[in-house]
């Protein structure tokens, strides 16, 4: 991989000075980059992406070991605030829109450090250019759009602080199949104009195909890395997360669960 925009170096996370999350995690996601971190639920992925943001003191949890850098920076144990405003933006599960706010009004908020009218307007317009929807929908409250319209809107309101990477945390989580295609339109769009992400994401097919490196999470470490088409057609992977068998054929859940007893790639 390429030298790294950010890196994670043997990484522990504590929740109430007690449980041990993540486990010695090393990752990197270069410049312009797209990493896609994978793995069951519980597996540490979202707690990997508040450990680097900084969301992590939120829920009672600390970076108890290791190191965290963002082009070139220290970040672990920083404010938020601070973290975004050194170009990383953390998009999390949820869709969290402000429901009685328009959609303008939601991104004008992400765009809240502009000093001046000037600048908030090219980062609105930036945004519309990007996300052509949310031109359409301006004037809409965020409450009554879509699921799909509404990760698009915190898409958005992420870009508006003009981040050089963006965490992203489950964005097809509860959407449809066609609302899935387009979000992850928007974020291919977004890759094509330099942004780098770094994806948590349930759908295993669609976010190795955005990405071009991914991690494979479980009990809070990284059991395997690699390209992205390397994974895809990893056969572990494929059965695991995937569901396909061997001849591509889709796995039963009946047969997929027989992972946890198996474990075969920690040998």
């Amino acid at each position: 991989m390429a030298d790294a925009l950010l890196e994670l170096m043997n990484v522990e996370v504590l929740y109430s000075n007690v449980i041990l999350a993540l486990k010695g995690v090393s990752l990197k996601v270069a410049p312009k980059g797209c990493v896609a971190l994978l793995g069951a639920n519980g597996a540490g992925k979202s707690t990997t992406l508040k450990a680097i943001s900084g969301v992590i003191a939120s829920d009672d949890g600390r970076v108890s070991g290791g190191s965290i850098a963002f082009a070139g920076q220290a970040i672990a144990g920083r404010e938020t605030a601070s973290v975004v405003r050194s170009g990383l933006v953390h998009v999390m599960e949820g869709r969290r829109v402000l429901p009685h706010m328009t959609v303008e009004q939601n991104l004008v908020i992400g765009g809240h450090m502009f000093a001046n009218a000037a600048r908030m307007r090219r980062a609105l317009d930036g945004v519309y250019e990007a996300i052509p929807r949310l031109a359409d929908l301006r004037t809409r409250t965020a409450g009554y759009l879509s699921g799909g319209e509404q990760q698009m809107l915190v898409i958005g309101r992420a870009i508006m602080a003009e981040p050089s990477l963006m965490l992203i945390d489950e964005p097809s989580l509860g959407l449809a199949p066609r609302m899935i295609e387009e979000v992850f339109a928007v974020l291919h769009r977004l890759r094509g104009n330099g942004l780098a992400l770094l994806i948590v994401e349930q759908n295993t097919r669609v976010a190795l195909e955005l990405a071009d490196y991914g991690y494979v999470m479980e009990s809070g470490r990284i059991v395997l890395e690699g390209a992205a088409g390397e994974l895809g057609a990893n056969e572990d992977v494929r059965e695991f997360y995937l569901g396909l068998d061997r001849d591509g054929g889709r796995k039963s859940f009946r047969d997929v669960k027989h992972y946890r007893r198996r474990k075969r790639w920690l040998g």
